[in-house]
């Protein structure tokens, strides 16, 4: 088959920090869905979006580790190596995202860039946090060109994100019609609205683990205590342990309520999930119950029980089958980047 004969599906994690269950559910097993059941009818690009990685502060020597890390986790989550329109990559592996980078650069405003909410909020954490490094970084203001190169090197339609990427995915959108008027040709393909988005990939998209220490905020992988969070490589125990301490409340007795009980509904989400049940069906069933170390036993068991066999699944992934899935990729993702590349440095004078 023809590479980019259909159109694109493109997603990606970024590697930094061990993945939490929230990052499971509300990102990989929605992409894993996807890549098995519309492969074929399109192309799926997942790829590890390592260059990202470093945009906030993180241990390097443990960012390699990180990276296989995440590439086992889609395997053991069900990822078909043997498909062959998915496509998996790491993003430092083919230059052209960079190259690309720097020329979208050349188009963009300071201002633009500067307006960008996530911008904004991730530069008032490492400015307040002064945690060795008290510097904000080029790279976090210049991380949506990246995003938006990453994008339409490959020509892109459907991209998922969530509630905090979707200003990135607008800003692609403009960039790639920008480029298009100022050289009047069609240099890219403009990736699909926001609301078209969220129409393809379907209402689950965007769900949000909340953290089990402070249920008001989401569960999050670069979260320094780590004590509301579960992690992927906890161990079962520990995750047991940490739901069984998560903050409830006081009224008494099991109700979905977001806004006056978060964390015993945030505790009803997880048990859902790991039950492969709606929300509501869970809250149904324990609508009322006062003992909540019950419940909490429940969740506790469930949470322990899906680490154990997701860690076996780990345990018996064959890496060699996945680095030769990757050299595959990369070298047929490296071909499609660079014939995109080229058509711009043509149109921007460059060759």
């Amino acid at each position: 088959m023809k590479l980019m004969s259909k159109q694109v599906i493109l997603t990606g994690i970024r590697a930094n920090n061990d993945l939490t269950i929230g990052n499971y559910f509300g990102a990989i097993l929605p992409m894993i869905d996807m890549a098995t059941t519309r492969a074929e009818e399109f192309q799926v690009n997942l790829f590890v979006p390592d260059l990202h990685s470093f945009t906030t502060p993180i241990n390097h020597r443990e960012l390699q580790s990180a990276i296989w890390n995440n590439l086992r986790i889609f395997v053991a989550a069900g990822l078909p190596l043997d498909q062959p329109d998915i496509h998996i990559y790491r993003q430092s592996y083919i230059p052209a995202h960079s190259e690309m980078t720097w020329i979208i650069d050349c188009f963009v405003g300071m201002g633009e860039l500067g307006r960008m909410t996530q911008f904004k909020e991730k530069s008032y954490k490492e400015d307040e946090s002064k945690s060795g490094e008290d510097r904000v970084r080029v790279g976090l203001f210049n991380y949506p060109v990246l995003m938006a190169a990453d994008i339409l090197l490959y020509n892109a339609t459907y991209v998922p994100v969530g509630d905090d990427q979707t200003q990135h995915l607008e800003f692609t959108r403009d960039i790639a019609e920008r480029l298009n008027n100022k050289f009047d040709q069609e240099l890219f393909t403009i990736p699909k609205p926001v609301k078209e988005q969220h129409e393809f990939f379907g209402k689950d998209q965007g769900l949000r683990i909340k953290d089990l220490q402070d249920p008001t905020k989401k569960m999050s992988k670069s979260d320094e205590s780590g004590k509301g969070v579960i992690f992927l490589n906890d161990s079962p125990e520990l995750a047991a342990k940490k739901v069984m301490s998560a903050t409830t409340d006081s009224v008494g007795q099991v109700n979905l309520d977001w806004e006056n009980q978060p964390g015993i509904s945030n505790l009803l989400q997880i048990l859902a999930l790991f039950q492969h049940r709606s929300i509501e069906e869970v809250a149904s069933e324990w609508q009322g119950n006062t003992q909540y170390g019950e419940f909490k036993k429940t969740v506790a068991d469930a949470v322990k029980g899906f680490l154990v066999d997701l860690q076996d699944k780990l345990a018996q992934v064959d890496d060699s089958a996945v680095k030769t899935k990757l050299e595959a990729s990369e070298a047929a993702m490296d071909k499609v980047a660079g014939e995109t590349l080229l058509k711009t440095q043509k149109a921007v004078g460059l060759r």
